[in-house]
């Protein structure tokens, strides 16, 4: 990390790089790569190597499967539509997504699935933006008949068997109730992989093509998709998910011959990318400026201003604020953010040395994208653990605490 005019102090800097060679150095993460700017001004890091094994050494053009944190970036596809008029916000989605028409809603969360009542009002434009549209990833239901179902049919990531092309996938869904009422509570996940369908119906093209031609290329995002090429692919490391017990380094997802050496089935909005440090740092800065980059517009500035101030209310967002405080040992404490915009969390209160106004997500392989407002900062941290122990995320956590505490003006 080079030491600049960037209202970092050199004291500082040094104690991130410290706290993150510790982890490496510790066993407990093989590699990583971060990136943090403020300003002008922008440092990077690459730490350990690819394999826990050994293997070569990590290099800050190392390509990362972002899982969670492909939301903030997948979202952007829908912005463009709302500020092209090809989609408003209040919109029923019926019209491109038939399979979500005439909805019923379970009358329990745990009851069968057949014991419901019809949906209030039909599912928006609005619902599947901020995650109301009333399915999703619930971590306190479990077990639970709908629960079960969603695992059943394949409609999330991280099964034993990929998720299908979107078409099935849409038929699948629309084959199950609703968990809530459209618009009444926030759920995670589900919501983002659905976007990726609606502008894929809305534009004709695929998500991916649509998203490479008005925000990957448009930011020089060139290492950023749903899959790696073969002339790439040596960049990508294993995806580690240590035993929850042992702590031993078990490989979830190989590099060649993996789930993300070819293109998928699906293109999930929810996690499906693989990008880098820099082509992150280019999205992310686009943001903090308004939705401009390098003089070129983006996105409208109203339009990032919807995606990363808090869209919920407190009812709606009763769901996330339980699983940060009452489930925490199942978040790692993530998630105490009080607040959530379009594909991202939103700091509504001051819990932590983050102010208030910073936005952005991690995910479960290991990787945290924020950028804070405030200070003209971004922070990037990509890794190759996922989250089965705490490791991952409380790296985050303390890289975090120590970007903020290196800002010196």
């Amino acid at each position: 990390m080079e030491i600049g005019d960037s209202g970092f102090s050199a004291t500082g800097l040094r104690r991130v790089r410290e706290v993150l060679t510790r982890y490496v150095e510790s066993g407990r993460i093989p590699g990583l790569v971060a990136l943090v700017s403020r300003g002008d001004q922008t440092h990077a890091v690459a730490i350990g190597t690819m394999r826990h094994d050994g293997g070569a050494p990590m290099r800050r053009d190392t390509i990362f499967r972002m899982a969670s944190t492909s939301k903030p970036v997948s979202v952007a596809a829908a912005m463009v539509l709302l500020d092209e008029c090809r989609l408003r916000l209040d919109d029923p989605v019926d019209p491109w997504l038939p399979e979500l028409a005439g909805r019923r809603v379970l009358k329990r969360i745990d009851g069968p699935l057949d014991d419901t009542v019809p949906a209030r009002r039909p599912i928006t434009v609005r619902d599947v933006l901020t995650s109301t549209f009333g399915l999703g990833m619930d971590m306190t239901s479990l077990g639970t008949p709908i629960m079960n179902a969603v695992f059943e049919q394949g409609l999330t990531p991280n099964l034993p068997v990929p998720m299908p092309e979107q078409d099935e996938w849409m038929r699948r869904l629309g084959a199950l109730p609703l968990m809530y009422q459209p618009g009444q509570r926030w759920q995670y996940h589900i919501s983002s992989d659905l976007l990726g369908v609606l502008v894929s119906r809305v534009t004709g093209q695929s998500f991916e093509e649509f998203l490479r031609e008005r925000i990957f290329d448009p930011l020089g995002m060139t290492d950023t998709g749903f899959h790696v090429p073969a002339e790439k692919i040596d960049r990508l490391p294993a995806l580690y998910a240590p035993d929850p017990r042992t702590g031993e380094f078990l490989v979830w997802d190989e590099a060649k011959g993996g789930r993300w050496s070819e293109p998928p089935a699906f293109q999930g909005g929810g996690g499906g990318l693989v990008s880098t440090v820099d082509d992150y740092h280019a999205y992310f800065r686009m943001l903090l400026n308004g939705g401009t980059h390098q003089g070129k517009r983006i996105l409208s500035r109203p339009a990032v201003e919807l995606m990363t101030t808090n869209r919920l209310t407190p009812e709606q967002n009763t769901a996330r604020t339980a699983m940060a405080v009452d489930n925490v040992h199942i978040s790692h404490g993530q998630g105490q953010h009080g607040g959530w915009g379009f594909g991202m969390a939103v700091r509504t209160y001051r819990g932590d040395y983050a102010p208030v106004g910073q936005f952005g997500w991690d995910g479960g392989s290991g990787t945290a994208a924020y950028a804070d407002p405030a200070n003209r900062l971004t922070g990037l941290l990509l890794t190759q653990v996922g989250a089965s122990t705490p490791d991952s995320m409380q790296l985050v956590h303390d890289f975090w605490t120590t970007l903020y505490q290196a800002i010196d003006d």
